[in-house]
């Protein structure tokens, strides 16, 4: 095991606050391995980039001969943690759960050693408190105290409600740090209120407090806002190889050594040394080796170059059969799910982002016939061959 000094270095890398970094210097001069503690409520089934920030430090923790404890919050989630939102986050059935938290846990793993990581689940304990453990949990916080959360105070100030059960939710999760004797929690920069949390109970029960390590919240492809599936610029870990490799390629250069500071753990003088385009492909390779493996990777790299270097078309591409003669090119990206809605479809058509057997049409009444087979192009990556039938 590295000394203290060199494990401090690697886990800083990134990080936004360790509080308090001399507790965790001193916690990793015992020499004993400590007990890392992660918690994700199963809220969403899939994963992209964004979070595997975390699940990227706690990989280095493993490496460093830590315990990475992974938290199900599958009884919180049936709660509601409005963390970073303006409004009461609405709470999952016991089954949604169960179905987020089994495809959760399989992509969590193409990061995380499974042989490495103890998986629990909050409702092991939480379900057994009685009503008489809740008063006394809750005695240990005041109101104000809960007001000091921003999103919380946001809501108060204008006037948006905010339901007593939002308020047991910070105090559940604090009460799962005192549960399993974490020395060090984990996550994102919008959960800093919830892991201080945890020290505080750690701190009423007597036991030693964790030390909490946030992390900053990942830009999507955009370059501005945080990835998010609902933005539609975040980078999908069960997307394909090209698609993830793709998606790479197409950020900014800045972004880049962010992703590679975030997300690898490659020294970055070496990287800032390298060409911008050779860096990024070796990005992009890293990334889909990560989810894929090599021989993935290697293929995606070549039909990167071959399609959007090259400008040839893929290799495989999926054919449909439409029961249409002739169609406008609107309900042509409409009906094949090229675009999500007729309005995006109209868009990315006068944007130019739309081709028909190579010619880029910016007409979205232009009749496109079946009667030969068709393929279509929209924006970079997407392509398809349509045939009456």
């Amino acid at each position: 095991m590295k000394n203290a000094a060199e494990q401090l270095e690697i886990i800083k890398r990134g990080a936004v606050e360790i509080i308090p970094e001399k507790e965790l210097e001193e916690k990793l001069k015992t020499g004993r391995p400590l007990r890392i503690k992660f918690g994700a409520d199963p809220s969403a089934p899939d994963i992209h980039l964004g979070h595997t920030v975390v699940l990227n430090k706690l990989r280095q923790f493993q490496d460093l001969g830590h315990h990475v404890i992974f938290l199900i919050g599958d009884f919180t989630a049936m709660i509601g943690d409005p963390t970073g939102k303006s409004e009461t986050r609405k709470a999952l059935s016991k089954e949604q759960v169960e179905e987020n938290a089994k495809s959760y846990k399989e992509q969590v793993f193409k990061v995380l050693d499974k042989h490495k990581t103890e998986v629990v689940y909050n409702s092991h304990w939480l379900e057994k408190m009685n009503l008489m453990d809740v008063f006394k949990l809750s005695a240990q916080y005041t109101v104000a105290r809960m007001l000091e959360r921003k999103d919380f105070a946001a809501r108060f100030e204008n006037e948006k409600d905010i339901s007593i059960l939002e308020f047991l939710y910070p105090l559940l999760q604090g009460h799962d740090s005192v549960h399993l004797k974490a020395d060090l929690e984990i996550g994102g920069t919008d959960q800093k209120f919830n892991l201080l949390m945890g020290r505080t109970l750690q701190q009423k029960a007597g036991q030693a407090a964790q030390v909490v390590l946030t992390m900053p919240l990942l830009e999507g492809t955009d370059g501005v806002q945080k990835m998010s599936k609902s933005l539609g610029n975040y980078i999908g870990i069960t997307e394909t190889p090209n698609e993830i490799f793709g998606k790479t390629m197409s950020i900014s250069d800045t972004l880049m050594i962010r992703y590679y500071e975030l997300l690898t753990s490659e020294p970055l003088a070496e990287i800032k040394a390298l060409h911008p385009m050779e860096a990024k492909k070796k990005l992009a390779r890293l990334i889909v080796a990560r989810f894929y493996g090599e021989k993935e990777a290697g293929a995606a790299e070549e039909h990167f170059t071959s399609v959007f270097k090259k400008g040839e078309l893929p290799q495989e591409i999926e054919t449909i059969s439409l029961d249409r003669g002739e169609l406008p090119l609107i309900d042509l990206l409409a009906e094949t799910k090229l675009a999500p809605s007729r309005s995006e479809a109209k868009r990315l058509i006068q944007q130019g982002g739309v081709s028909v057997d190579g010619e880029t049409l910016t007409d979205e009444k232009t009749k496109i016939s079946l009667a030969n087979e068709r393929t279509i192009k929209v924006g970079k990556r997407k392509f398809l061959r349509v045939k009456n039938g």
